[in-house]
């Protein structure tokens, strides 16, 4: 073991140290050693990477793509992405430089957020949230304006939008995220279009998370870049709806000026991205037959879990879009998220994310993704059936 020395104890960067780690991966860390865990807590989709995206990253290998790419990635990759941008959001970006490959779509947020804000700006984001926003933020001194969406079902209405920029004259961004994590709720374009309306009349700038934007169903997604590009980052990849977690390949658009900044940041966070995940990426955005059939997959696995919990009598907020569901923790066990996810992982073998992790208004809610097989999620929800069926108190 390496102990730093003692008269350099404190050389690390304060403000990361007063952060804490990823909630999500904390809380799946602390319960994965129990025995037969059904695991329904991480983003991490068990389907295969389609086999014509694997041959194209092998392919790249073999035609010795092997040194730097551009910065901002490969020039196919991106007119991929613009094309993909226009195709479904009928909004035209310049691949040349509108458009930068990242190294998943953490990266990009990363890149974004600190290209963008200085300290002691203040930024909005609608909680419950994706726990990495907040951190973020602060951690380049941004000050996070939390904004508990739970009053109106989890959805950051136009109206209430407009009446925290009111109590926050000082606000000069928002962060975004739909479909959303953790509760699988989305806007339809009357409601982004309202949004847009509003974000403009306060002239702010948005960062539009949308990394689960092509796993939507009974509707297509809607971006905010389709209503205000002139102030809209978008954030996407291909991560969940082509199962490439592991290739750590994203991208973010956005308008020309802000772009040159993100670009700048992030050739000095990471250089250049790797050129197989890129080939495999370009493929991804070609094969349309992939997303739809892991769409149909995802789909049939929610409408199982919602007819399970709903047989249960188990309240829940219905999902539009991801691969979670966001299910509130029967009345019985009292409040308390986190003991119930607890008990639920070592008394029933099911594992789930404590709605607390995400901000306020995720207390008494717990995330389950089913982004696992079918066959685990039938058994997990006899197990949950099983466990409340006790009626035991968790006190």
């Amino acid at each position: 073991m390496v102990l730093l020395g003692k008269d350099v104890s404190s050389q690390t960067n304060w403000v990361l140290a007063n952060l804490q780690p990823a909630g999500i991966r904390a809380f799946n860390n602390q319960i994965a050693s129990i025995p037969h865990l059904i695991k329904l807590t991480v983003g991490e989709p068990d389907l295969k990477t389609p086999l014509s995206v694997k041959v194209a990253a092998t392919m790249s290998i073999w035609r010795n793509h092997s040194h730097y790419s551009a910065a901002a990635g490969i020039l196919s990759l991106r007119q991929a992405v613009a094309a993909f941008m226009v195709k479904t959001q009928q909004v035209d970006y310049d691949p040349a430089t509108e458009i930068i490959t990242t190294v998943g779509s953490t990266e990009g947020l990363a890149a974004a957020i600190m290209a963008a804000f200085n300290p002691g700006d203040q930024v909005i984001v609608p909680t419950p949230a994706y726990p990495l926003y907040i951190p973020m933020l602060k951690f380049v001194g941004a000050q996070p304006v939390s904004v508990n969406t739970a009053p109106e079902r989890f959805k950051l209405t136009a109206l209430r939008l407009d009446e925290e920029l009111r109590q926050h004259p000082n606000v000069r961004a928002i962060i975004l995220n739909y479909p959303h994590n953790p509760t699988g709720i989305t806007y339809s374009a009357q409601e982004m279009r309202a949004l847009a309306q509003v974000i403009r009349a306060h002239h702010l700038i948005a960062i539009a998370d949308e990394i689960y934007g092509q796993l939507t169903y009974n509707h297509s997604h809607v971006s905010l870049a389709r209503f205000i590009p002139e102030r809209t980052i978008v954030v996407t990849g291909l991560s969940k709806s082509h199962a490439m977690t592991g290739y750590r390949v994203g991208a973010v658009v956005g308008p020309q000026d802000l772009m040159r900044e993100i670009a700048k940041l992030h050739s000095y966070l990471v250089t250049a991205p790797s050129n197989p995940a890129q080939y495999a990426a370009v493929q991804a955005y070609r094969d349309e037959r992939a997303v739809k059939g892991a769409r149909s997959r995802y789909y049939k696995r929610q409408q199982f879990l919602t007819a399970a919990l709903t047989a249960m009598d188990i309240s829940y907020i219905q999902p539009r879009g991801a691969f979670y569901l966001f299910m509130r923790v029967p009345e019985r066990y009292g409040t308390d998220d986190r003991k119930f996810a607890l008990k639920l992982a070592y008394q029933a073998g099911v594992g789930c994310i404590p709605g607390q992790i995400f901000g306020p208004g995720g207390e008494g809610y717990v995330r389950l993704s089913y982004a696992t097989q079918l066959s685990q999620i039938k058994k997990a929800m006899g197990r949950l059936k099983d466990f409340i069926g006790r009626n035991e108190y968790l006190n």
